[in-house]
């Protein structure tokens, strides 16, 4: 799923959209497998959240570059990541979402040669 999101951040046009559609067949794997559980591994934040915490940057770059994931379409995901952020341990390690979306638009703008 990382190696997805890094494709659909540098794609364009029907590239981005094919990128896109398969990223979110690798959420809605993840949808799935969390199911209605707290975390990945059931009642307790176990390795495979660990490993998944990350994620909430590619989550930010998708809503604020694509719109997306939301509450409605992938409820158990946006539940579980509210949840992790409740953590300290979580809500320190990873970067705020504006830091997030502003390096994206700076990104974005390198690229583009703007």
């Amino acid at each position: 799923i990382y190696e997805i999101g890094f494709k659909f951040s540098k794609a364009e046009g029907e590239a981005k959209e094919a990128a896109k559609k398969e990223f979110l067949e690798g959420v809605k794997v993840l949808e799935e497998q969390l199911g209605n559980k707290p975390y990945f591994g059931g009642d307790n934040f176990g390795f495979v959240d660990v490993a998944l915490v990350p994620l909430f940057c590619m989550f930010y770059t998708y809503t604020f570059a694509g719109k997306f994931i939301d509450d409605e379409t992938y409820p158990n995901i946006t539940s579980w990541a509210k949840r992790c952020l409740k953590k300290e341990s979580v809500s320190k390690s990873i970067p705020k979402e504006d830091k997030v979306k502003r390096f994206l638009e700076e990104n974005r703008l390198s690229q583009r040669g703007h």
